[in-house]
């Protein structure tokens, strides 16, 4: 597997990579998703969710880690 810091580089994530980071299932973000709990974008033509990762920053904030600095 990739390691946090070379997924969390990459400006945009993909439900695997954000999976992966957050320790979750792809079930799990897409329920984050339909609850409104994580902020994310969606290509139209294939439906494909991917995530800016400066806002998964403060997702993450908001619950008291920091990915970036492994806190």
């Amino acid at each position: 597997s990739r390691g946090l810091g070379d997924v969390y580089k990459r400006q945009l994530l993909d439900n695997v990579d954000l999976a992966e980071l957050l320790g979750v299932s792809q079930r799990t973000l897409a329920r984050y998703r339909q609850e409104g709990k994580i902020k994310y974008y969606s290509v139209e033509k294939n439906g494909k969710s991917f995530y800016l990762a400066s806002e998964i920053q403060s997702f993450l904030l908001q619950r008291g880690k920091n990915v970036v600095n492994n806190k």
